[in-house]
C-alpha cells in the first residue's frame, strides 16, 4: 500500500515566544514492512539547530526559536510504501540493549489492576497470551478523548477504564513487562475509515521468543498492518512523542493530517483536524 501523508502542526501564542526548544520525531525510517519514498519537514517561525538519530533509533530534529513568534507552524509530509506483515516487526536491531525494555518508567508502572489484568491473560504460548492481553485491555478501557493527559499512567487509565491510543500502548507495555516481556512504545499514523481517525496514532511492540518484535494496536484490538506508518519507538510516550521539548509561553495547539491512500492505481484520501 502507498500512503501519501501531510501533518500539520500549529501553536498560537496570546504573547511572543520569547524562547523554545522542541525535538521533532516526525520523520520515519525505511525499515520492515515500509519503505519511505519521499519525506520533508519544514518548520515555521522557528530554526532547525541539528538533525541526528537518537539512542533509539529515531530521526530527530532539533528546533529553536529565540525570536518574538507568536506562531510556530510544522509540517511534515512524504510518502511511505506498506506491507502487511501481521505485526511482525522483526528481530532486535540498534544500540539499546533488549533488557532495558524490561524497565519500569513513570508512566508504565504497574499497579495492582495491570498485575492483575496481566495474571488473567492466557494462552497455549506466548504470543496467544499477546493476543489475549489486546483484547482483555480493548475491553476494559473504553476509548474516549479528553478523560486522560499525556502524564495518565498505565494503571490510572485502567482504574478509569477509558483514554486514547497513549493510554491503551501503555496498559500493554505495563502488562507485558510485568510478565517478563521486553516492551516499547510505538508512535506513527493508521490510516482508518471514520472520522475519529486522529492526527498521529500509538500501539505497543513486544519482544517473543521466535518472532522478534510483534505489534498489538489494543484501541483498536488489531495487530498494525499495512494501514500503519512507523515515526518512533521508545519505553514510553516521551521517548516517542511526535513532538516534544521546552517553550516559554502558552499556546493553543491545532494539528491536522491528510492521508492518501493509494492501491492497484485507485486512490482515496482522509483528512482531519
Amino acid at each position: 500500500m502507498r500512503l501519501k501523508i501531510s501533518h500539520t502542526t500549529e501553536y498560537h501564542y496570546d504573547d511572543p515566544v520569547q524562547y523554545s526548544l522542541q525535538r521533532l520525531r516526525l520523520t520515519p525510517k525505511t525499515q520492515p514492512g515500509q519503505r519511505v519514498r519521499d519525506w520533508k519537514t519544514t518548520v515555521h517561525g522557528a530554526r532547525l539547530e541539528a538533525g541526528y538519530t537518537d539512542h533509539f533509533g529515531n530521526h530527530v530534529d532539533l528546533v529553536s526559536t529565540n525570536a518574538e513568534q507568536v506562531t510556530i507552524r510544522i509540517v511534515a509530509e512524504g510518502e511511505v510504501e506498506t506491507e502487511d506483515r501481521a505485526g511482525v516487526f522483526g528481530p532486535h536491531q540498534g544500540f539499546v540493549p533488549l533488557w532495558l525494555y524490561l524497565r519500569e518508567t513513570p508512566l508504565t508502572k504497574p499497579g495492582a489492576l495491570i498485575h492483575e489484568l496481566a495474571k488473567a491473560a492466557s494462552g497455549e504460548n506466548e504470543l496467544a497470551r499477546m493476543h489475549a492481553l489486546m483484547e482483555a485491555i480493548h475491553e476494559a478501557v473504553a476509548y474516549k478523548p479528553g478523560e486522560t493527559a499525556s502524564d495518565t499512567t498505565a494503571e490510572e487509565a485502567l482504574e478509569k477504564k477509558q483514554g486514547v491510543c497513549q493510554d491503551h500502548a501503555h496498559i500493554f507495555i505495563s502488562a507485558a513487562r510485568s510478565l517478563g516481556l521486553p516492551a516499547r512504545y510505538i508512535s506513527g499514523y493508521l490510516l482508518m475509515e471514520t472520522p475519529e481517525q486522529t492526527a498521529s496514532h500509538a500501539w505497543a511492540e513486544v519482544h517473543l521468543q521466535g518472532l522478534g518484535w510483534v505489534g498489538f494496536d489494543a484501541a483498536n484490538k488489531i495487530c498494525p498492518d499495512a494501514r500503519y506508518v512507523r515515526l518512533s519507538s521508545g519505553l514510553d510516550y516521551t521517548d516517542a512523542a511526535p513532538i516534544s521539548g521546552m517553550v516559554v509561553g502558552t499556546a493553543a495547539e491545532t494539528m491536522s493530517v491528510a492521508i492518501t491512500v493509494e492501491t492497484s492505481g485507485q486512490s482515496q484520501s482522509q483528512s482531519q483536524s
